[in-house]
């Protein structure tokens, strides 16, 4: 990323995060609608909605379809938010669309209607998609869905993945309503697929027949891993068998969710599927550096934590933990499952000021574990820990990409 474009999209970063349609509608507007130059797939959810856009874009890649990805937030670089065809964004590319929309972006500043860092983002993603002619743009929603920037698009199917509690003060502080705003992705005569259950897919089924769009509930019955080896899952899914390139048992369900997606696309063979679950990677899911005995990993759900839990324990026994969240996680349930697979735990926090203070959140780790201690940051953690055993660091995408840039360094 140049420096030029970092400091104007920082400088975006001063613009109150908000949830709501109205700027980005009429920024996308005044940039000739982009978003409707492309077909689209949208996928919202709390636990695993960007490990479901790498498998339907891996898929789509491997049966010869020109494909754009969005995701959000990214781990080290800005660029890793839009992809096409397998290749990031580049910075000239980056700095050539950023000529087109900061003077839009400007002006509508100058009218009193200043967008965000994620409005701005979004339409630079939109409009590299269309200038590159794709046929697809898989598209993850970057909080909630009703009213997130992404939810501009018409797709060709929704997907919505594990609704866990998330954002409570914004999307509410309930399963349901906040199953309510993903759900706001549906949209008339277009299929959903998800594989909640219980009173979170009874809103969503609500929702969809609302709109009169068919729903696909996937069964956790018919999702099953029939292998799991080195935190990598074989699965059976309605009698096929696929083998999943990202780490975790727990990817079995998003991969469900996947090809559910894809099958409501154009002609793509059981082979593309297989070949693309298989070849899929994802950085920050159970993300293993063999050099240093380090596991990355970005979960930040109850949801999340209890799973990777269980995946850690079967493929690395009890590990040592740096912990650190944002202030709106739900730190109780997140370090619960997570103390019982910890030998000993750092907390600390995350480059942001979304952080979480590293005190308080080391006095809810110590409700469940005795052996907790606070560093200032993610680095000087790293520091104690390494060379001490199997060491797993997460609880927030940011500190998963601090762990990851200082790592590789």
């Amino acid at each position: 990323m140049t420096q030029s474009f970092k400091e104007w999209m920082d400088g975006l970063g001063m613009n109150r995060m908000r949830l709501g349609l109205e700027n980005i509608t009429e920024l996308l507007r005044r940039l000739g609608d982009p978003q409707n130059d492309f077909r689209s797939v949208h996928i919202a959810g709390s636990d695993g909605k960007g490990s479901t856009c790498a498998m339907i874009y891996s898929i789509l890649l491997d049966a010869g379809i020109s494909t754009g990805l969005y995701t959000s937030p990214h781990l080290i670089s800005f660029n890793e938010r839009i992809s096409v065809n397998g290749a990031d964004i580049s910075d000239d590319e980056l700095t050539t669309l950023a000529d087109i929309v900061r003077p839009v972006a400007d002006e509508m500043a100058s009218e009193g209607e200043g967008c965000t860092f994620f409005e701005v983002a979004t339409a630079l993603a939109f409009l590299h998609f269309s200038r590159t002619k794709v046929r697809y743009a898989v598209l993850e929603t970057g909080m909630g869905g009703r009213l997130d920037a992404t939810n501009t698009v018409v797709p060709e199917v929704t997907g919505i993945t594990n609704i866990s509690l998330e954002h409570t003060e914004i999307l509410g502080d309930t399963k349901e309503k906040i199953a309510f705003e993903k759900a706001g992705i549906i949209k008339t005569g277009v299929p959903v697929i998800t594989p909640n259950e219980g009173s979170v897919l009874n809103v969503m089924t609500k929702v969809a027949a609302e709109k009169g769009a068919p729903m696909t509930a996937v069964r956790r019955g018919d999702v099953n891993v029939t292998s799991f080896r080195n935190g990598y899952a074989s699965v059976s899914y309605l009698g096929n068998e696929y083998e999943i390139g990202i780490p975790g048992r727990y990817q079995s369900e998003n991969a469900a969710v996947a090809i559910e997606c894809i099958r409501r696309l154009e002609c793509v063979s059981d082979d593309n599927i297989r070949n693309g679950l298989k070849n899929v990677r994802w950085n920050g899911r159970m993300d293993y550096f063999p050099d240093d005995d380090v596991i990355v990993d970005v979960s930040h759900t109850p949801g999340g934590a209890e799973k990777l839990a269980i995946d850690i324990l079967e493929t690395y026994g009890k590990v040592n933990l740096i912990l650190g969240m944002f202030g709106d996680k739900d730190a109780d349930g997140i370090c619960r499952p997570l103390s019982e697979i910890s030998l000993r735990t750092i907390v600390t926090a995350p480059a942001s000021e979304r952080a979480m203070p590293a005190e308080g959140l080391a006095d809810v780790m110590r409700k469940y574990s005795d052996d907790v201690c606070v560093t200032a940051n993610v680095r000087d953690a790293i520091d104690i820990m390494i060379g001490n055993g199997t060491l797993l660091i997460t609880g927030s995408l940011f500190m998963a990409g601090e762990a990851i840039a200082y790592l590789r360094r």
